[in-house]
């Protein structure tokens, strides 16, 4: 009996004397933004995330690493070890990397811990442009062909996805006028040098309450609590109902084989930042929708997007493969 309460004693001691196991996060996180610091994705990101930070007992050091649509980025975070010390901030754009030719990695590549939120489309006029509805629009098209001047910001981006979903149902004969981002075509928008330009309504919303640009349809399924007047498109054109809700999208990712409980602990983190007031706040503003999906919620939501976008945009044209070679199937 005493031999046993020495080896007790022992045991005990060296137990004891053994360090704690470290619980993540031990050290501090890299976040790493696929865009330029003052855009959409940035703002986002840096918004939640000291409210994340907070449930998460550690430091997130956030990074804009820019270049390749976005893919430079995404292949450092790839590149990293899966221990969740490096955290993708990223937006759509890799779910089309393999049918642009821009990539081989996409998010099947890794675990997503929140998509934040999605932006609404809308489609933006000339004030001076002689037509204030969509299907007012339609027929000046159609009554003048290659008139109408449509901004384009390249295949893949939001204005190219938008005007594949229009050609789909009503296609429209006009000239595209190629612009590096939704910023300056939204200045040439105002300043006459184009018509019309399909764009996230967060970029838009302020010319529109500002008067220097008019509001043509919101191509979502419900009308916008900032712009409760604005038409939806499938209020005047019903066909579109199978293509939407659609939007570019904001999302948290880590590496596939990131520890189940260090994706559990980033997820609760993100889930309970994404609730925070000042957050709703900003996302609300914005004219974005908040979605907050993790788990099979967040894959079923990105396996739909790719599907949706992906054969868009190979129908119109605008692929570089098809969506067959890597199994994405057609919705």
């Amino acid at each position: 009996m005493m031999m046993k309460s020495v080896i007790g004693a022992v045991v005990a001691l060296s137990l004891s004397a053994l360090p704690a196991l470290a619980e993540y996060p031990e050290k501090e996180i890299q976040g790493i933004i696929q865009w330029g610091a003052g855009g959409s994705t940035d703002t986002v990101a840096r918004a939640i995330t000291p409210r994340a930070e907070a449930v998460l007992g550690g430091k997130i050091v956030m990074q804009n690493v820019t270049g390749g649509v976005g893919a430079i980025g995404l292949n450092q975070v790839a590149d990293a070890d899966a221990d969740g010390y490096t955290v993708l901030f990223g937006a759509e754009n890799p779910l089309l990397y393999k049918v642009m030719k821009l990539g081989d990695k996409d998010y099947s590549d890794f675990i997503p811990i929140n998509i934040i939120a999605r932006g609404v489309p809308i489609l933006v006029a000339n004030v001076d442009a002689p037509f204030n509805t969509f299907p007012e629009m339609v027929a000046y098209i159609n009554a003048n062909p290659k008139a109408v001047k449509f901004g384009s910001t390249g295949p893949g981006g939001l204005p190219s996805v938008v005007t594949a979903m229009i050609n789909a149902k009503t296609p429209l004969d006009v000239t595209f006028i190629p612009y590096d981002g939704d910023g300056p075509a939204l200045t040439a928008l105002q300043g006459g040098a184009i018509h019309v330009m399909p764009a996230v309504l967060g970029a838009a919303i302020e010319g529109i309450k500002g008067g220097t640009m008019k509001p043509i349809a919101l191509f979502d399924v419900e009308a916008s609590p900032q712009l409760p007047d604005v038409p939806t498109i499938v209020s005047t054109n019903p066909e579109f109902a199978d293509v939407l809700p659609w939007g570019p999208f904001f999302g948290v990712f880590v590496k596939e084989g990131t520890p189940d409980d260090v994706v559990a602990k980033l997820t609760a983190a993100y889930a309970e930042g994404a609730k925070h007031p000042d957050f709703v706040s900003l996302i609300d503003g914005r004219g974005f929708k908040m979605l907050s999906l993790s788990g099979e919620e967040a894959e079923t939501f990105l396996n739909g997007w790719q599907s949706t976008t992906s054969w868009l945009i190979h129908d119109a044209g605008l692929t570089k493969a098809s969506p067959e070679e890597f199994g994405i199937p057609k919705p």
